[in-house]
């Protein structure tokens, strides 16, 4: 170059130099430079070429131009955009130029900065939510019911929102599968920012949650509920043979109509129904998917031929004892053989056997059994990146007080459902009851006081004994019934046509249209201190 400008690269994309003279686009073109950048104004006191003449140069050397003019010391933010969307728009690399180069520099720290924050949302909330379930959602509407002006995301990557309650009742042929079914798009909040993809890890010292595709999303409050993990893979020869070889389980969406399909189908032979050990979601499910089957092969007249048998890995039918005996009814009343602690471990599907490790005594054995059908229950845990994070107790849940819900150590951060380590049952039932007291908690906060509400541990298992009968269970903590109704209603303890209008009726609108809208019917809040 004849003026030989002095250059420096702040970049692979953007070098800067002080005044160009005509004679020197050339020698940039030659430099491998693709286009330039002029930041000082024609007004600019000072012998030196004009833009016009500079665009006119460079466009006889190939290179394309732009005109992007900032005053010495009275750069503002407009420029900086403007600087951004010209590199933007340019091809690389490019040369930008001013009387020094000082304001060229600080341009293009300004453009880097403003596509930055143009490319990515805001990534810090009043409120983030890990989990876009029912708890995740209700939680969101509990709160914008209380707060409009609160911001608050939450992280989840799903498509799609199932009612998971009614799976057994699809299983059972009382629902169609897509009765089930919406949406997520139709249920996250209007007021929310929906960050669709999966959180990936926490970092509860600098108040920040990184998701799978990298994001760093910044929070005042954090609610953790991303539901529960299904091990399917702990049990051997599993996940080849779902949905085909008379395998199946009704706590898969596409695979509760399977179940009903093979209720239909058989006629004899011999049908198992399985319990992997606890903690599980709706603890009451796996049996509730053999009673339901019972019932309408004793309608069609074939109960007799098949061989029910339900493996349970726990030592008890039911963990409330109130409940075993119209349970145990049941159990005589369709012939099914109880085997307790009894955990099913392989599936082998094109052979039909089931393999279960059998307690007897000190002892355990492990014991083959053939099969027609079989439904299996897998084993559940807390989400990887939940099991593997500072916020895990021991057992891999999120570490919280079970009244007030919070985490036990980081005192803006909350958790419910299924993710979280309080002792009540995993049910819908239990996030209808948590989602408002989490809200309100969540709140005081952000607003820097402590939990103002507290949780008993209500949870539900409206138990299917039979086509058009429920067995109601509603206990809290240490296994204390909490019913809804009075006695003379519903006795939860005993079979209820009632309590089936409840659980195929009346349940279902309440969740879409109730609780997921923040409409707390049955679950206010209870107040810390009061009766």
């Amino acid at each position: 170059m004849t003026s030989k400008p002095e250059i420096t690269k702040l970049n692979d994309a953007v070098s800067v130099s002080p005044q160009l003279q005509l004679d020197d686009v050339t020698a940039l073109a030659k430099a491998g430079f693709k286009s330039i950048i002029c930041n000082r104004p024609d007004s600019e006191t000072g012998e030196h070429p004009s833009s016009a003449a500079v665009a006119e140069a460079a466009e006889k050397s190939g290179l394309q131009f732009a005109y992007v003019p900032a005053i010495s010391g009275a750069i503002t933010d407009q420029d900086g955009e403007k600087m951004a969307a010209a590199l933007a728009k340019l091809p690389a690399p490019t040369l930008a130029y001013c009387r020094s180069g000082a304001r060229s520099t600080k341009l293009t720290d300004m453009a880097r900065t403003a596509s930055k924050a143009a490319s990515s949302p805001a990534t810090r909330f009043n409120v983030v939510i890990v989990g876009g379930g029912s708890a995740g959602i209700a939680t969101a509407a509990s709160m914008f019911k209380r707060d409009r002006k609160i911001s608050l995301a939450i992280i989840d990557p799903a498509d799609d929102h199932y009612y998971q309650p009614g799976w057994t009742m699809v299983g059972g042929g009382a629902f169609s599968a897509e009765f089930t079914h919406r949406k997520e798009k139709d249920l996250i909040p209007a007021r929310a920012k929906w960050i669709k993809s999966a959180a990936a890890s926490f970092d509860p010292d600098n108040n920040a949650v990184t998701t799978a595709d990298g994001q760093e999303i910044h929070y005042d409050v954090l609610i953790v509920c991303p539901g529960i993990k299904l091990d399917w893979a702990a049990i051997d020869g599993l996940p080849e043979t779902l949905g085909k070889n008379g395998v199946t389980s009704n706590y898969r969406f596409d695979l509760a109509p399977y179940t009903f399909r093979l209720v239909k189908e058989l006629t004899s032979g011999t049908a198992l129904f399985t319990q992997p050990p606890m903690p599980i979601k709706c603890a009451g499910a796996p049996q509730k998917a053999m009673y339901l089957s019972c019932s309408k092969w004793e309608k069609e007249g074939v109960l007799a031929n098949i061989d029910v048998q339900f493996h349970n890995s726990g030592a008890a039918l039911f963990g409330i004892k109130e409940y075993v005996p119209a349970l145990m009814e049941y159990i005589d009343r369709y012939n099914a053989h109880l085997n307790l602690e009894s955990t099913l471990v392989a599936v082998d599907g094109p052979a039909q056997i089931a393999t279960f490790e059998q307690k007897h005594g000190e002892e355990t054995k492990r014991v083959e059994v053939k099969f027609d059908m079989i439904h299996v229950v897998p084993p559940q845990m807390a989400p990887d990146f939940v099991r593997s994070s500072p916020l895990a107790a021991e057992s891999g849940f999120v570490d919280v007080d079970p009244a007030t819900l919070r985490h036990v150590k980081y005192a803006n951060i909350f958790s419910l459902g299924d993710a979280c380590s309080a002792p009540n049952a995993k049910t819908m039932a239990a996030v209808r009851k948590q989602a408002p007291i989490v809200a309100v908690n969540a709140l005081a906060a952000l607003a820097g006081k402590p939990p103002v509400a507290d949780y008993d541990g209500y949870g539900s298992c409206p138990l299917t004994v039979e086509r058009g009968k429920v067995v109601l269970a509603e206990f809290g903590y240490g296994g204390k019934l909490l019913p809804s109704f009075p006695n003379w209603l519903i006795d939860g303890t005993r079979p209820s046509r009632l309590s089936w209008l409840l659980k195929d009726t009346i349940l279902p609108p309440v969740y879409w249209h109730g609780m997921l809208k923040g409409r707390e019917w049955m679950v206010k809040p209870h107040r810390i201190g009061a009766e």
